[in-house]
């Protein structure tokens, strides 16, 4: 099993950030290597919405990454599965509020079955990589006047 998580404090309501995490429109706003992404169907910045997501893969080839927002605890909690292309992890951002600000944790799971487990320490360095990506979330929030 492959696990990362990443945790950053924002300057902004636990609202704010939720609403933002909950439309997968804006993960290209701070996520690198999208390279498309649009509603597949639900309601946009809904539970059940799928997201039809194209990334960057290895050598730079593009790679199905569709996502489903599958629990949402408004100012809480936002959980997705991937549930296309050759890897599909789970994973959730999970809010706190401090004062004005939020905290903020992403964590990743994921379970390689057959040949993907011999590549496990690349899927886990990628996995480090994606949850760190909090950092450009963070700074992007924090620029924005409106969110």
């Amino acid at each position: 099993m492959a696990f990362a998580d990443y945790e950053v404090v924002i300057g902004r309501d636990a609202m704010t950030v939720y609403g933002f995490l909950m439309d997968g429109m804006n993960n290209s706003l701070w996520r690198s290597g999208i390279r498309s992404i649009s509603l597949r169907s639900g309601i946009r910045g809904h539970k059940g919405a799928l997201y039809q997501q194209t990334i960057n893969g290895p050598g730079g080839r593009p790679v199905a990454a569709d996502f489903q927002i599958t629990e949402a605890r408004p100012g809480a909690e936002v959980r997705f599965a991937v549930v296309a292309g050759p890897a599909r992890p789970t994973g959730g951002y999970y809010l706190s509020t401090e004062g004005q600000t939020t905290r903020l944790r992403f964590a990743l799971e994921y379970h390689p079955k057959g040949l993907q487990k011999l590549m496990n320490s690349m899927i886990q360095k990628t996995m480090e990589s994606e949850v760190a990506q909090l950092e450009q979330l963070k700074t992007v929030m924090e620029s924005r006047s409106v969110v």
